[in-house]
């Protein structure tokens, strides 16, 4: 029974007697074997990779000579990519072009977990890039990476062998990643490193303008670049470095600072220069007067150059005696040489601060000067406020007529309605406080004060004409036509006769006399009366034409008292 079962052999008997037939043995499909060139027809070659049937590649995929002529022969061993063991034709199908990848594949693989450099060419372009021959294996190099900078002009770096960094690698979808930058950026850091070793602070070096920003230039100092600020150019004011250099410039700088973490280096070209601020107390004392020219402007001033390298900042408030907030940029203007004096100096702090206002007289000194108190002047009304009117005066300045200066008789604030913006009025000086720039003015004090000394007595008869005519009594006023008084007769004193007491029987404009009965200087009031009047002339004519109790009567002596009165007149 057993040499039975030997006599049917099983599935797996036929499958090893099928791998012997075909002499595959050990061989598997998708990997590189080696093989021999068993011969070669026209342009293909015949290999023979140990199995029972062989398969055929191009000639070419094996290289050529300089003469283009093939270089393999028969008999040659060469390694090639099985990627089936029989096609329909009954040939093993071959591939030299796989081989050569897959052995790169495996070496880049090692190149890649060492993160060493690999040789390759750029042999083409693709959308974002170029593609990269790797020695069999292609590899897609981002246009970023190409170098360190932007560069227009790839054509002379085609075809050329040069070294790349491998960034990411994936076997199963044949990505693979490499950068020509990181190379480049390696070797520029190595490079730096070893110059910046060669640098000390202060040293003294040539170099090359490669760049210019709108901060500063870059200096090429032989292989490594070094940053010259603006502030570092010049002593003066710099507002843009084109405006000191152009890219090619051959300079002379020094090194002012070298940061060993980061490698940069800060460069200086007026530290070359002697420094202008040395002895500055000296070249500018402080009450000087001096010429300079406006090189900013700022909200808070204006920076005045003295001399290159030198500037000084007026202040907004010390920029004009009149001219209160507002923009300095409406005061001066960029490069007006204008006059300042030095204000104050701190060296130590490379500050000055000056004055331009100072460089011109005080208006308000000047306003006295040519106005001493007392001077009548004529001025414009600006502006009424609740303290008083504000008169525009020359010199661009202003004066205020206080409510109480406005008028003698009426009240400030019913006087100060009778004015209007604009208007020209006259005024008398009253006082110039120039430390607090301030000119107080009289509008009354031009004629005078009417209750001053002992020009109106308690007693005196004076002409009053009707101004107002009320149901208490009549307004009237009296005097100076530039200053005149005024006063209210009650009705109680419009007539010694009662039934005359009617301030109705008066007009506006009337002309009439009475007696000043009081007169308060401190209240500047005057009381008048007409009916004190009427008894003061009764009285006098009693007097000078006897009495009733002699025969004559009341009517008889006031009508001989008014006809004399009438002739003298």
């Amino acid at each position: 029974m057993a040499d039975d079962l030997s006599m049917n052999p099983t599935r797996d008997d036929f499958a090893a007697l099928l791998d012997e037939s075909l002499g595959r043995g050990d061989f598997a499909e998708g990997t590189v074997v080696t093989g021999r060139v068993a011969a070669i027809e026209k342009d293909f070659a015949i290999i023979d990779v140990g199995l029972k049937t062989e398969g055929r590649i191009p000639v070419k995929e094996f290289g050529v000579d300089d003469a283009g002529k093939a270089t393999l022969k028969v008999g040659d061993s060469v390694e090639v990519f099985l990627e089936r063991v029989e096609n329909a034709m009954g040939e093993a199908v071959i591939s030299r072009e796989k081989a050569r990848r897959e052995e790169a594949w495996t070496r880049l693989e090692g190149v890649y977990a060492k993160n060493e450099p690999v040789m390759g060419s750029i042999v083409g372009r693709v959308k974002g890039g170029f593609t990269v021959d790797l020695g069999g294996a292609s590899a897609f190099l981002p246009g970023s990476q190409v170098d360190i900078r932007p560069v227009r002009d790839v054509g002379p770096l085609m075809g050329r062998e040069q070294p790349f960094a491998i960034l990411k690698m994936d076997r199963p979808r044949g990505n693979i990643v490499v950068s020509r930058r990181a190379i480049l950026e390696e070797a520029r850091a190595e490079q730096r490193t070893e110059l910046v070793s060669q640098l000390q602070e202060g040293e003294v070096r040539e170099g090359v303008v490669k760049n210019i920003t709108d901060y500063g230039a870059f200096v090429d100092l032989g292989g490594i670049d070094g940053l010259l600020h603006v502030t570092d150019m010049s002593w003066k004011r710099v507002s843009h470095p084109s405006q000191v250099l152009a890219v090619g410039d051959t300079v002379k700088v020094q090194i002012v600072k070298i940061n060993p973490e980061t490698q940069r280096i800060s460069l200086g070209m007026k530290q070359l220069q002697s420094d202008p601020w040395d002895g500055v107390e000296a070249k500018y004392p402080v009450g000087a007067k001096f010429k300079g020219r406006i090189t900013n402007i700022t909200d808070y001033g204006a920076f005045v150059e003295l001399e290159p390298g030198v500037e000084g900042l007026v202040h907004v408030s010390e920029m004009s005696w009149t001219k209160k907030n507002v923009h300095p940029g409406k005061i001066v203007s960029t490069s007006q040489e204008v006059e300042v004096v030095v204000l104050d100096v701190d060296a130590s702090k490379r500050r000055v601060s000056l004055g331009l206002k100072q460089a011109m007289q005080n208006p308000w000194e000047a306003f006295l000067e040519r106005h001493p108190i007392g001077t009548a002047v004529e001025g414009e009304v600006k502006n009424a406020t609740e303290f008083g009117l504000f008169l525009g005066l020359e010199g661009d300045i202003d004066g205020m007529v206080h409510l109480s200066d406005i008028d003698w008789n009426m009240p400030g604030e019913e006087a100060i309605l009778r004015y209007k913006k604009g208007e020209a009025v006259r005024a008398r000086v009253l006082d110039v406080d120039v430390e607090k720039e301030r000119i107080s003015l009289g509008i009354k004090q031009l004629a005078g004060d009417p209750l001053a000394g002992d020009v109106y007595r308690k007693g005196q008869t004076v002409t009053v004409t009707v101004t107002e005519v009320t149901s208490g009594g009549i307004e009237v006023k009296f005097g100076d036509e530039e200053a005149p008084v005024t006063a209210f007769i009650r009705k109680s004193d419009l007539s010694r006769d009662r039934s005359e007491q009617r301030p109705e029987r008066f007009a506006v404009g009337d002309r009439i006399d009475a007696q000043i009965t009081n007169v308060d200087k401190a209240a500047r009031r005057i009381s008048l009366s007409i009916k004190a009047l009427e008894v003061a002339e009764e009285k006098e004519a009693i007097e000078q034409y006897g009495s009733s109790d002699s025969g004559a009567s009341l009517g008889d002596i006031l009508g001989a008292a008014l006809r004399e009165k009438a002739s003298k007149e």
